[in-house]
């Protein structure tokens, strides 16, 4: 599982929308989207590239302030951020380490250097160029050194239609022929072409036209290099050679283009798609079966049946995903049928819990039972001197008793509520993963994890407190602050953990931080300082470098040294943004909750190391801090 994410549809409507925020890196691997307990095929959706969220670079624009439509970037970064990662810059930069799955490069030519041949590495390895083209490129692929990255030859000078000069009008485009990646776009009649870089007739030039235009004319060409692709767009990029760039079709083109760069072949809209695997009626991917048969219509006319079943179609390096949800129509409220008559649960009559009187009857009964008993012994004498022993001189509120009752007789973490839900739940699981880990690697056993109302419950029975910070998290009040203090004063250690670490734009303004700045008024904390590769905190149980979670961050703050807190050199507060609780969460069956990113299950199992070190500081205070004398001890020992 990668996220989770809970909705609530609310009275009068039958949709809701949920928000999956992962990084780029986690999105690609998503596979399939599932409610979490239904079992169903209309209940899953699955993913396939088309879900993708590529990275694009682009360049050969001049970004200016001033006319922005003159940009020859302009039209398609605007197409394309809605979909994809887009990075603007120069080709050089984009060329480095990281460099982006799609190229796109607007009129600029290419000669032979470290740079074209990077840029051809690159292709060969499966990313796509797609180069628009313009004055400039029209001159240097028919200059004497010629462009080596395209997929055809050009022939000298260009075409202008429409002009004073010319005998032909502006001209539009022809429908998208088989084999073409454009098949099944619908093509505008306004969109027209008034100039173009013409394509050298080749005997093999049919084979590399994706789109022409009315009258044969290539407008889109390309070929397979290595495991990627070389696209030319014989027009502009921008509206001063044709007004391609201004239609819905561009858009459309551009994402078909950009969908390529999985290194896959072609997909084919009309081709025939065999069933791949198959969706039965619990939700399950399965071998198809022999009903099963092949959707030849096209997938946007098919729809899911016996014949054609949801799942996955297509050969192996396109496979597409058919789903059943989104060809169902719209949910609609059940009407009642004539004569019915409607009654809400909100008058129904609740059951009687007759659990507690009865045992209360059952006491009464025994004690009863028990009086007589002395009575008829004579007994009665010698008890009355111990009633005044047997009264209660106070009382505790009923939940504070029993929460306090339980932290006494077991030793067991425990985490702040936050009163967010799906927070809360990860907190439990975490703790409870890392407890699980703790009494497999040491001698500690730790009772089931708890949590805490800090307007409420007892908080001083626990050695160590995980907060988990929210956006929404209401202030605490002066009692709470005060019974806070008093923890920490007393050698407790609470956790402050914002969680914001593996947010795109992860510094010091987060809204996480910002509210810790607001709940932490009025908490004597310590000076805080990071935390230094000789802490016993690195050392308390295992030798760490780094104390990753869910997120891979670099900031955790402990107590300066010397900085007066009276715990013996025992920090009283943790604090960092790795989202820990969220790397130990585990299900009923122990299986981790949540992705741990970028490391994957090694970084999880440094988070779980980094836990168990929390877990022995809390518990063991700075003992692992007097081992320095260790070796003047034992040589001390053998004289």
């Amino acid at each position: 599982v990668l996220a989770r994410d809970e909705v609530t549809i609310e009275a009068g409507k039958a949709t809701a929308t949920a928000q999956l925020v992962l990084p780029v890196e986690l999105r690609n691997r998503l596979v399939r989207l599932d409610i979490e307990g239904e079992r169903g095929a209309g209940a899953v959706a699955l993913l396939d590239e088309r879900w993708r969220r590529r990275s694009v670079g682009i360049a050969g624009g001049d970004r200016t302030t001033s006319a922005p439509l003159l940009d020859r970037l302009y039209y398609v970064e605007r197409a394309l951020a809605p979909y994809a990662d887009v990075r603007r810059g120069e080709l050089s930069d984009l060329l480095g380490e990281t460099a982006p799955s799609v190229l796109i490069l607007a009129d600029i030519p290419l000669v032979p250097g470290a740079s074209v041949d990077r840029l051809a590495g690159l292709v060969e390895q499966g990313r796509v160029l797609v180069r628009f083209a313009g004055p400039l490129l029209a001159q240097a692929a028919t200059g004497p050194q010629g462009d080596p990255l395209l997929p055809v030859r050009l022939r000298d000078g260009g075409r202008a239609m429409g002009g004073v000069m010319s005998w032909t009008s502006p001209m539009g485009l022809a429908p998208f022929g088989e084999g073409s990646p454009f098949l099944g776009l619908r093509l505008p009649a306004e969109v027209e072409v008034k100039a173009q870089v013409l394509a050298e007739p080749t005997l093999d030039l049919a084979g590399h036209v994706w789109a022409s235009l009315a009258d044969g004319t290539p407008l889109v060409t390309a070929r397979r290099q290595g495991k990627g692709w070389l696209v030319l767009i014989h027009t502009g990029a921008n509206a001063d050679w044709s007004n391609l760039a201004l239609s819905g079709l561009f858009v459309d083109m551009l994402r078909r283009l950009v969908a390529l760069s999985q290194g896959g072949g072609v997909p084919a809209a009309a081709a025939a798609l065999s069933p791949a695997e198959l969706l039965d009626g619990f939700g399950r991917l399965a071998a198809p079966t022999a009903a099963a048969a092949a959707i030849t219509e096209g997938m946007a006319a098919a729809m899911p049946g016996p014949r054609h079943p949801p799942g996955l179609y297509g050969p192996v390096e396109g496979r597409i995903a058919f789903n059943l949800a989104s060809r169902l129509p719209p949910p609609q409220a059940l009407e009642p049928p004539p004569g019915a008559v409607l009654t809400g649960l909100e008058g129904a009559r609740r059951e009687i819990d007759l659990g507690p009187a009865l045992l209360l009857a059952a006491l009464l009964l025994a004690m009863a039972d028990g009086a007589v008993t002395l009575w008829l012994r004579g007994g009665v004498r010698r008890v009355l001197p111990l009633l005044p022993l047997l009264l209660p001189c106070g009382t505790l509120p009923a939940r504070a008793g029993e929460m306090a009752l339980d932290a006494v007789l077991a030793t067991r973490l425990a985490c702040v509520k936050t009163f967010d839900a799906a927070i809360d739940r990860d907190c439990l699981a975490g703790l409870q993963g890392l407890s699980a880990v703790i009494a497999v690697r040491s001698t500690a056993n730790l009772a089931e994890p708890m949590a805490v109302d800090l307007e409420r419950d007892p908080v001083v029975f626990f050695p160590l407190l995980y907060w988990r910070i929210t956006p929404q998290q209401r202030q605490p009040s002066a009692a709470a602050v005060d019974k806070l203090n008093a923890y920490m004063a007393r050698g407790g250690l609470i956790v402050f953990d914002t969680g914001d670490e593996g947010q795109p734009a992860a510094g010091p303004d987060t809204a996480e931080l910002n509210r810790l700045r607001a709940l932490v008024q009025g908490l004597v904390l310590p000076p805080l300082v990071p935390l230094a590769p000789d802490h016993v905190l690195n050392r308390a149980f295992y030798l760490l470098k780094e104390v990753p979670g869910r997120w891979d961050g670099t900031s955790l703050w402990v107590e300066q040294p010397g900085g007066g807190g009276g715990n013996d050199g025992v920090s009283p507060v943790v604090l960092g943004g790795n989202d820990w609780v969220a790397a130990w969460a585990v299900d009923e069956r122990g299986r981790p909750l949540h992705a741990a990113v970028p490391g994957g299950e090694r970084q999880r199992e440094m988070a779980y190391r980094f836990g168990v070190n929390l877990v022995m500081y809390a518990l063991t205070g700075n003992y692992k801090a007097d081992q320095v004398h260790l070796p003047a001890i034992m040589e001390r020992l053998g004289r």
